[in-house]
Protein backbone atom coordinates (compact mmCIF):
# COMPACT_ATOMS: atom_id res chain seq x y z
CA UNK A 1 0.00 0.00 0.00
CA UNK A 2 1.10 3.62 -0.45
CA UNK A 3 0.31 6.38 2.02
CA UNK A 4 0.99 10.09 1.53
CA UNK A 5 1.42 13.00 3.90
CA UNK A 6 2.77 16.54 3.65
CA UNK A 7 6.37 15.38 3.69
CA UNK A 8 6.74 12.37 1.45
CA UNK A 9 5.14 9.32 -0.08
CA UNK A 10 5.77 6.04 1.72
CA UNK A 11 5.69 2.59 0.13
CA UNK A 12 5.28 -0.23 2.65
CA UNK A 13 5.21 -3.99 2.04
CA UNK A 14 3.28 -6.36 4.27
CA UNK A 15 5.21 -8.84 6.42
CA UNK A 16 4.39 -11.70 4.08
CA UNK A 17 6.44 -9.89 1.41
CA UNK A 18 9.72 -10.37 3.29
CA UNK A 19 11.86 -12.22 0.72
CA UNK A 20 11.92 -16.00 1.07
CA UNK A 21 15.32 -16.28 -0.59
CA UNK A 22 18.45 -14.13 -0.85
CA UNK A 23 19.74 -13.27 -4.33
CA UNK A 24 23.18 -14.59 -5.31
CA UNK A 25 24.73 -12.50 -8.09
CA UNK A 26 27.34 -15.19 -8.79
CA UNK A 27 24.72 -17.12 -10.75
CA UNK A 28 24.28 -14.33 -13.31
CA UNK A 29 27.83 -13.04 -13.78
CA UNK A 30 29.34 -13.47 -17.26
CA UNK A 31 32.79 -14.07 -15.70
CA UNK A 32 33.26 -15.70 -12.29
CA UNK A 33 35.09 -13.84 -9.54
CA UNK A 34 38.62 -14.90 -8.61
CA UNK A 35 38.75 -17.41 -5.72
CA UNK A 36 40.12 -16.54 -2.28
CA UNK A 37 43.58 -17.95 -1.58
CA UNK A 38 45.15 -19.54 1.50
CA UNK A 39 47.43 -16.95 3.16
CA UNK A 40 50.15 -19.55 3.65
CA UNK A 41 50.10 -21.71 0.52
CA UNK A 42 48.64 -19.26 -1.99
CA UNK A 43 46.30 -22.00 -3.21
CA UNK A 44 42.51 -21.64 -3.57
CA UNK A 45 40.72 -22.10 -0.28
CA UNK A 46 38.70 -25.20 0.48
CA UNK A 47 35.88 -25.51 3.04
CA UNK A 48 38.24 -27.03 5.60
CA UNK A 49 40.44 -23.92 5.48
CA UNK A 50 37.53 -21.72 6.54
CA UNK A 51 36.10 -24.09 9.17
CA UNK A 52 38.07 -22.55 12.09
CA UNK A 53 36.37 -19.21 11.37
CA UNK A 54 32.85 -19.92 10.11
CA UNK A 55 30.07 -22.51 10.45
CA UNK A 56 29.72 -24.79 7.43
CA UNK A 57 26.38 -23.29 6.36
CA UNK A 58 28.04 -19.90 5.81
CA UNK A 59 31.04 -21.48 4.09
CA UNK A 60 28.70 -23.15 1.61
CA UNK A 61 26.93 -19.84 1.00
CA UNK A 62 30.31 -18.20 0.41
CA UNK A 63 30.96 -20.45 -2.60
CA UNK A 64 27.38 -21.02 -3.76
CA UNK A 65 26.48 -20.57 -7.44
CA UNK A 66 22.72 -20.87 -6.86
CA UNK A 67 20.72 -17.80 -7.89
CA UNK A 68 18.46 -18.13 -4.85
CA UNK A 69 19.46 -19.20 -1.33
CA UNK A 70 16.50 -19.97 0.91
CA UNK A 71 16.08 -17.85 4.04
CA UNK A 72 15.35 -20.04 7.10
CA UNK A 73 11.97 -19.39 8.70
CA UNK A 74 13.64 -18.60 12.03
CA UNK A 75 15.58 -15.82 10.28
CA UNK A 76 12.47 -14.51 8.48
CA UNK A 77 10.68 -14.51 11.83
CA UNK A 78 13.44 -12.35 13.33
CA UNK A 79 13.37 -10.10 10.27
CA UNK A 80 9.72 -9.39 11.12
CA UNK A 81 10.94 -7.24 14.01
CA UNK A 82 11.75 -4.53 11.45
CA UNK A 83 11.30 -5.80 7.87
CA UNK A 84 10.17 -5.04 5.26
CA UNK A 85 11.77 -1.61 5.55
CA UNK A 86 9.99 1.38 3.99
CA UNK A 87 10.69 3.14 0.70
CA UNK A 88 10.07 6.91 0.55
CA UNK A 89 9.65 9.45 -2.24
CA UNK A 90 11.59 12.53 -1.08
CA UNK A 91 9.17 15.24 -2.27
CA UNK A 92 10.47 17.91 0.11
CA UNK A 93 14.10 17.33 -0.85
CA UNK A 94 13.12 17.51 -4.52
CA UNK A 95 11.39 20.84 -3.89
CA UNK A 96 14.36 22.22 -1.95
CA UNK A 97 16.66 21.34 -4.84
CA UNK A 98 14.24 22.60 -7.47
CA UNK A 99 14.91 19.49 -9.49
CA UNK A 100 12.65 17.67 -11.94
CA UNK A 101 14.22 14.42 -10.73
CA UNK A 102 12.21 11.98 -8.63
CA UNK A 103 14.22 10.90 -5.59
CA UNK A 104 13.45 7.70 -3.68
CA UNK A 105 15.26 6.23 -0.69
CA UNK A 106 15.11 2.86 0.97
CA UNK A 107 15.37 3.45 4.74
CA UNK A 108 17.25 0.79 6.71
CA UNK A 109 17.38 2.82 9.93
CA UNK A 110 14.16 1.21 11.21
CA UNK A 111 16.04 -1.86 12.49
CA UNK A 112 16.69 -2.23 16.25
CA UNK A 113 20.34 -1.35 15.71
CA UNK A 114 19.47 1.59 13.47
CA UNK A 115 21.12 0.33 10.29
CA UNK A 116 21.13 -2.40 7.62
CA UNK A 117 23.59 -4.58 9.54
CA UNK A 118 21.04 -6.88 11.28
CA UNK A 119 20.17 -8.24 7.83
CA UNK A 120 23.32 -10.37 8.03
CA UNK A 121 23.91 -10.41 11.80
CA UNK A 122 20.69 -12.36 12.35
CA UNK A 123 21.44 -15.19 9.89
CA UNK A 124 25.07 -15.37 11.01
CA UNK A 125 24.01 -15.78 14.64
CA UNK A 126 21.35 -18.31 13.60
CA UNK A 127 23.73 -20.53 11.62
CA UNK A 128 26.37 -20.44 14.36
CA UNK A 129 23.79 -21.39 16.98
CA UNK A 130 22.58 -24.27 14.77
CA UNK A 131 26.11 -25.68 14.69
CA UNK A 132 26.67 -25.45 18.43
CA UNK A 133 28.84 -22.34 18.58
CA UNK A 134 28.68 -20.56 21.95
CA UNK A 135 30.60 -17.35 21.29
CA UNK A 136 31.29 -14.92 18.43
CA UNK A 137 34.18 -12.50 17.99
CA UNK A 138 33.97 -9.55 15.65
CA UNK A 139 35.21 -6.05 14.87
CA UNK A 140 33.24 -2.86 14.29
CA UNK A 141 34.06 0.50 12.78
CA UNK A 142 31.26 2.98 13.36
CA UNK A 143 29.49 0.58 15.70
CA UNK A 144 26.50 -0.37 13.54
CA UNK A 145 27.83 -3.86 12.91
CA UNK A 146 28.86 -4.44 16.52
CA UNK A 147 25.43 -3.27 17.70
CA UNK A 148 23.74 -5.57 15.21
CA UNK A 149 25.73 -8.67 16.11
CA UNK A 150 25.21 -7.94 19.81
CA UNK A 151 21.47 -7.74 19.14
CA UNK A 152 21.51 -10.97 17.10
CA UNK A 153 23.56 -12.69 19.78
CA UNK A 154 20.92 -11.76 22.32
CA UNK A 155 18.20 -13.22 20.06
CA UNK A 156 19.94 -16.58 19.76
CA UNK A 157 21.72 -16.83 23.11
CA UNK A 158 25.32 -16.29 21.96
CA UNK A 159 28.13 -14.52 23.80
CA UNK A 160 29.63 -11.70 21.68
CA UNK A 161 33.05 -10.00 21.93
CA UNK A 162 33.46 -6.80 19.90
CA UNK A 163 36.75 -5.10 19.00
CA UNK A 164 35.69 -1.52 18.24
CA UNK A 165 38.10 0.67 16.27
CA UNK A 166 39.69 3.10 18.73
CA UNK A 167 38.70 6.26 16.78
CA UNK A 168 35.07 5.12 16.78
CA UNK A 169 35.21 3.90 20.39
CA UNK A 170 36.24 7.43 21.42
CA UNK A 171 33.89 9.31 19.06
CA UNK A 172 30.77 7.21 19.65
CA UNK A 173 30.46 6.02 23.26
CA UNK A 174 26.71 5.50 22.93
CA UNK A 175 27.28 2.79 20.33
CA UNK A 176 29.38 0.96 22.90
CA UNK A 177 26.63 1.40 25.47
CA UNK A 178 24.07 -0.05 23.06
CA UNK A 179 26.28 -3.08 22.41
CA UNK A 180 26.76 -3.61 26.12
CA UNK A 181 23.02 -3.22 26.70
CA UNK A 182 22.49 -6.12 24.29
CA UNK A 183 25.00 -8.13 26.35
CA UNK A 184 28.21 -7.83 24.31
CA UNK A 185 31.70 -7.23 25.71
CA UNK A 186 33.34 -4.27 23.92
CA UNK A 187 37.01 -3.23 23.92
CA UNK A 188 38.82 -0.53 21.93
CA UNK A 189 41.05 -1.81 19.13
CA UNK A 190 43.97 -2.18 19.20
CA UNK A 191 43.52 -3.79 22.59
CA UNK A 192 45.69 -5.57 25.15
CA UNK A 193 43.44 -8.64 24.79
CA UNK A 194 45.27 -10.11 21.79
CA UNK A 195 48.93 -10.59 20.92
CA UNK A 196 48.53 -8.54 17.75
CA UNK A 197 46.77 -5.72 19.61
CA UNK A 198 49.55 -5.59 22.19
CA UNK A 199 52.16 -5.42 19.42
CA UNK A 200 50.39 -2.51 17.68
CA UNK A 201 50.02 -0.62 20.97
CA UNK A 202 53.69 -1.10 21.72
CA UNK A 203 54.72 0.22 18.29
CA UNK A 204 52.14 3.03 17.97
CA UNK A 205 50.43 3.70 21.31
CA UNK A 206 48.50 6.70 19.95
CA UNK A 207 47.08 4.92 16.87
CA UNK A 208 43.42 5.65 16.03
CA UNK A 209 43.09 2.00 14.97
CA UNK A 210 41.47 0.73 11.79
CA UNK A 211 39.08 -1.95 10.63
CA UNK A 212 42.08 -3.89 9.34
CA UNK A 213 43.63 -3.98 12.82
CA UNK A 214 40.33 -4.82 14.51
CA UNK A 215 39.70 -7.66 12.05
CA UNK A 216 43.07 -9.19 12.92
CA UNK A 217 42.22 -9.05 16.62
CA UNK A 218 38.82 -10.66 16.14
CA UNK A 219 40.24 -13.41 13.92
CA UNK A 220 42.99 -14.13 16.45
CA UNK A 221 40.38 -14.30 19.20
CA UNK A 222 38.31 -16.79 17.20
CA UNK A 223 41.13 -19.14 16.25
CA UNK A 224 42.48 -19.24 19.81
CA UNK A 225 39.22 -20.52 21.34
CA UNK A 226 37.36 -23.72 20.47
CA UNK A 227 33.98 -22.28 21.48
CA UNK A 228 34.30 -19.22 19.24
CA UNK A 229 33.73 -18.39 15.58
CA UNK A 230 34.40 -15.17 13.72
CA UNK A 231 31.58 -12.98 12.36
CA UNK A 232 32.17 -10.34 9.69
CA UNK A 233 29.80 -7.49 8.85
CA UNK A 234 30.91 -6.80 5.29
CA UNK A 235 33.24 -7.83 2.43
CA UNK A 236 32.57 -11.58 2.14
CA UNK A 237 30.08 -13.13 -0.30
CA UNK A 238 27.74 -14.57 2.32
CA UNK A 239 27.44 -11.15 3.99
CA UNK A 240 26.58 -9.43 0.72
CA UNK A 241 24.14 -12.26 -0.03
CA UNK A 242 22.17 -11.65 3.19
CA UNK A 243 21.94 -7.92 2.47
CA UNK A 244 20.12 -8.45 -0.84
CA UNK A 245 16.82 -8.33 1.04
CA UNK A 246 17.24 -4.55 0.64
CA UNK A 247 17.37 -4.56 -3.13
CA UNK A 248 14.77 -7.30 -3.51
CA UNK A 249 12.25 -5.32 -1.47
CA UNK A 250 13.11 -2.11 -3.31
CA UNK A 251 12.36 -3.70 -6.68
CA UNK A 252 8.86 -4.54 -5.50
CA UNK A 253 8.40 -1.12 -3.90
CA UNK A 254 9.53 0.78 -6.99
CA UNK A 255 6.94 -1.23 -8.93
CA UNK A 256 4.35 0.00 -6.39
CA UNK A 257 5.52 3.55 -7.13
CA UNK A 258 5.06 2.90 -10.84
CA UNK A 259 8.62 3.95 -11.71
CA UNK A 260 11.95 2.40 -12.70
CA UNK A 261 15.15 3.97 -11.36
CA UNK A 262 17.62 5.48 -13.80
CA UNK A 263 20.31 5.84 -11.13
CA UNK A 264 20.89 3.62 -8.06
CA UNK A 265 23.29 4.75 -5.33
CA UNK A 266 24.75 3.33 -2.12
CA UNK A 267 27.62 4.32 0.14
CA UNK A 268 30.56 1.91 0.06
CA UNK A 269 33.22 1.06 2.62
CA UNK A 270 33.44 -2.71 2.75
CA UNK A 271 30.52 -3.07 0.35
CA UNK A 272 27.65 -4.68 2.24
CA UNK A 273 24.87 -2.07 2.09
CA UNK A 274 25.87 -1.07 -1.43
CA UNK A 275 25.74 -4.67 -2.66
CA UNK A 276 22.53 -5.29 -0.75
CA UNK A 277 20.80 -2.51 -2.68
CA UNK A 278 22.64 -2.81 -5.99
CA UNK A 279 23.10 -6.52 -6.70
CA UNK A 280 19.44 -7.43 -7.29
CA UNK A 281 19.25 -4.51 -9.74
CA UNK A 282 22.53 -5.56 -11.39
CA UNK A 283 21.00 -9.03 -11.74
CA UNK A 284 17.99 -7.57 -13.54
CA UNK A 285 20.34 -5.78 -15.90
CA UNK A 286 22.39 -8.93 -16.55
CA UNK A 287 19.20 -10.82 -17.37
CA UNK A 288 18.02 -8.09 -19.77
CA UNK A 289 15.20 -6.90 -17.50
CA UNK A 290 16.36 -3.27 -17.12
CA UNK A 291 19.18 -0.79 -17.61
CA UNK A 292 20.59 1.37 -14.81
CA UNK A 293 23.51 3.54 -13.74
CA UNK A 294 24.69 2.14 -10.42
CA UNK A 295 27.06 4.26 -8.33
CA UNK A 296 29.11 3.39 -5.25
CA UNK A 297 29.84 6.49 -3.12
CA UNK A 298 33.01 6.22 -1.05
CA UNK A 299 35.10 8.58 1.13
CA UNK A 300 37.94 10.55 -0.43
CA UNK A 301 40.05 9.58 2.61
CA UNK A 302 39.78 5.86 1.75
CA UNK A 303 38.90 5.63 -1.97
CA UNK A 304 39.55 1.96 -2.66
CA UNK A 305 37.23 1.69 -5.69
CA UNK A 306 38.28 4.93 -7.36
CA UNK A 307 42.02 4.86 -6.64
CA UNK A 308 42.86 1.41 -5.32
CA UNK A 309 44.62 -1.39 -7.15
CA UNK A 310 42.62 -4.47 -8.20
CA UNK A 311 44.77 -7.30 -6.92
CA UNK A 312 45.10 -9.96 -4.26
CA UNK A 313 45.56 -8.56 -0.76
CA UNK A 314 44.87 -9.39 2.86
CA UNK A 315 41.59 -8.23 4.36
CA UNK A 316 43.30 -7.38 7.66
CA UNK A 317 46.38 -5.51 8.78
CA UNK A 318 47.89 -8.46 10.65
CA UNK A 319 47.69 -10.70 7.56
CA UNK A 320 45.76 -13.52 9.16
CA UNK A 321 42.81 -13.56 6.73
CA UNK A 322 42.68 -15.26 3.33
CA UNK A 323 43.99 -13.40 0.29
CA UNK A 324 41.13 -11.98 -1.78
CA UNK A 325 41.19 -10.17 -5.11
CA UNK A 326 39.76 -6.73 -4.51
CA UNK A 327 40.30 -3.03 -4.97
CA UNK A 328 42.75 -2.20 -2.21
CA UNK A 329 44.84 0.66 -0.85
CA UNK A 330 47.13 -1.86 0.84
CA UNK A 331 46.38 -3.80 4.00
CA UNK A 332 48.93 -1.72 5.95
CA UNK A 333 47.15 1.55 5.10
CA UNK A 334 45.47 3.22 8.09
CA UNK A 335 42.79 5.68 6.89
CA UNK A 336 42.41 9.07 8.53
CA UNK A 337 39.85 9.17 11.40
CA UNK A 338 36.87 10.39 9.37
CA UNK A 339 33.52 10.34 11.13
CA UNK A 340 32.06 7.79 8.72
CA UNK A 341 33.85 5.06 10.65
CA UNK A 342 32.08 2.28 8.78
CA UNK A 343 33.81 3.41 5.57
CA UNK A 344 37.36 3.51 7.01
CA UNK A 345 38.57 0.36 5.30
CA UNK A 346 41.53 -0.23 3.01
CA UNK A 347 39.73 -2.61 0.64
CA UNK A 348 36.42 -3.32 -1.04
CA UNK A 349 34.37 -6.51 -1.12
CA UNK A 350 35.81 -8.85 -3.78
CA UNK A 351 32.43 -9.29 -5.45
CA UNK A 352 31.80 -5.52 -5.58
CA UNK A 353 35.32 -5.05 -6.94
CA UNK A 354 34.73 -7.74 -9.56
CA UNK A 355 31.43 -6.21 -10.65
CA UNK A 356 33.16 -2.84 -11.07
CA UNK A 357 35.91 -4.44 -13.15
CA UNK A 358 33.19 -5.85 -15.41
CA UNK A 359 31.87 -2.31 -15.93
CA UNK A 360 28.52 -3.02 -14.29
CA UNK A 361 28.87 -0.28 -11.66
CA UNK A 362 30.80 2.98 -11.25
CA UNK A 363 32.29 4.72 -8.23
CA UNK A 364 32.70 8.28 -6.94
CA UNK A 365 34.69 9.54 -3.95
CA UNK A 366 33.49 12.50 -1.86
CA UNK A 367 34.82 14.59 1.04
CA UNK A 368 33.21 14.37 4.47
CA UNK A 369 32.29 18.08 4.86
CA UNK A 370 30.30 18.03 1.62
CA UNK A 371 28.66 14.82 2.82
CA UNK A 372 27.61 16.42 6.11
CA UNK A 373 26.29 19.41 4.12
CA UNK A 374 24.12 16.97 2.18
CA UNK A 375 23.11 15.08 5.33
CA UNK A 376 21.91 18.24 7.11
CA UNK A 377 20.02 19.41 4.02
CA UNK A 378 18.36 16.00 3.87
CA UNK A 379 17.48 16.05 7.59
CA UNK A 380 15.96 19.53 7.40
CA UNK A 381 13.70 18.48 4.55
CA UNK A 382 12.99 14.78 5.11
CA UNK A 383 13.19 14.70 8.91
CA UNK A 384 15.65 11.80 9.20
CA UNK A 385 19.18 12.47 10.49
CA UNK A 386 21.36 10.14 8.41
CA UNK A 387 24.39 8.21 9.58
CA UNK A 388 27.66 9.78 8.37
CA UNK A 389 28.18 6.77 6.11
CA UNK A 390 24.78 7.27 4.48
CA UNK A 391 25.50 10.94 3.77
CA UNK A 392 27.92 9.81 1.05
CA UNK A 393 25.02 8.27 -0.87
CA UNK A 394 22.88 11.36 -0.21
CA UNK A 395 25.64 13.66 -1.56
CA UNK A 396 25.88 11.73 -4.82
CA UNK A 397 22.07 11.53 -5.09
CA UNK A 398 21.82 15.32 -4.69
CA UNK A 399 24.52 15.80 -7.33
CA UNK A 400 22.51 13.61 -9.70
CA UNK A 401 19.33 15.56 -8.96
CA UNK A 402 21.09 18.89 -9.60
CA UNK A 403 22.51 17.54 -12.86
CA UNK A 404 18.95 16.69 -13.92
CA UNK A 405 17.93 20.26 -12.99
CA UNK A 406 20.72 21.73 -15.10
CA UNK A 407 19.91 19.57 -18.12
CA UNK A 408 16.15 19.82 -17.65
CA UNK A 409 15.78 16.08 -18.05
CA UNK A 410 13.63 13.74 -16.00
CA UNK A 411 15.56 11.29 -13.87
CA UNK A 412 14.50 8.72 -11.26
CA UNK A 413 17.06 8.35 -8.48
CA UNK A 414 17.04 5.58 -5.87
CA UNK A 415 19.50 5.43 -2.99
CA UNK A 416 19.95 3.36 0.12
CA UNK A 417 19.71 5.31 3.38
CA UNK A 418 21.61 2.66 5.28
CA UNK A 419 21.09 3.98 8.82
CA UNK A 420 20.21 6.88 11.10
CA UNK A 421 22.70 9.17 12.82
CA UNK A 422 21.27 9.26 16.32
CA UNK A 423 24.49 7.82 17.75
CA UNK A 424 26.60 10.19 15.66
CA UNK A 425 25.49 13.48 17.20
CA UNK A 426 29.04 14.30 18.34
CA UNK A 427 30.03 14.23 14.66
CA UNK A 428 27.18 16.57 13.78
CA UNK A 429 28.08 18.82 16.72
CA UNK A 430 31.59 19.17 15.33
CA UNK A 431 30.24 19.85 11.85
CA UNK A 432 27.75 22.48 13.06
CA UNK A 433 30.53 24.20 15.03
CA UNK A 434 32.66 24.38 11.89
CA UNK A 435 35.26 22.03 13.28
CA UNK A 436 34.94 19.20 10.78
CA UNK A 437 37.84 18.90 8.34
CA UNK A 438 38.42 17.20 5.02
CA UNK A 439 41.31 14.82 4.54
CA UNK A 440 43.06 14.82 1.19
CA UNK A 441 43.86 11.56 -0.53
CA UNK A 442 47.01 10.35 1.26
CA UNK A 443 48.95 9.39 -1.87
CA UNK A 444 52.29 8.81 -0.13
CA UNK A 445 50.80 6.65 2.62
CA UNK A 446 48.89 4.58 0.07
CA UNK A 447 52.00 4.18 -2.11
CA UNK A 448 53.90 2.89 0.92
CA UNK A 449 51.13 0.41 1.74
CA UNK A 450 50.81 -0.77 -1.88
CA UNK A 451 54.57 -1.37 -2.05
CA UNK A 452 53.99 -4.05 0.59
CA UNK A 453 51.35 -6.02 -1.31
CA UNK A 454 51.72 -9.80 -1.10
CA UNK A 455 53.23 -11.64 -4.05
CA UNK A 456 50.75 -14.01 -5.66
CA UNK A 457 51.71 -16.37 -8.46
Amino acid sequence: MATADARRTKFVLDEDRIPRAWYNIAADLPVPAAPPLHPGTGQPLGPADLAPLFPMALILQEVSQDREVAIPEAVRDAYRLYRPSPLFRAHRLEAALGTPAHIYYKYEGTSPAGSHKPNTAIPQAYYNKQEGVARLATETGAGQWGSSLAFAGALFGLEVKVYQVRASYDQKPYRRMLMESYGAQVVPSPSPDTSYGRRVLEETPDTPGSLGIAITEAVEDAVMREDTKYALGSVLNHVLLHQTVIGLESIEQMAMAGEEPDVIIGCAGGGSNFAGMAFPWVGRQLRGEGKYRIIAAEPEAAPSLTRGVFTYDFGDTGRMTPLVKMHTLGSQFIPEPIHAGGLRYHGMAPMVSHVKELGLIEAQSVHQVACFDAGVLFARNEGILPAPESTHAIKVAIDEALAAKESGESRVILFNLSGHGHFDLASYERYLAGGLEDYEYPAEKVATALADLPTVG
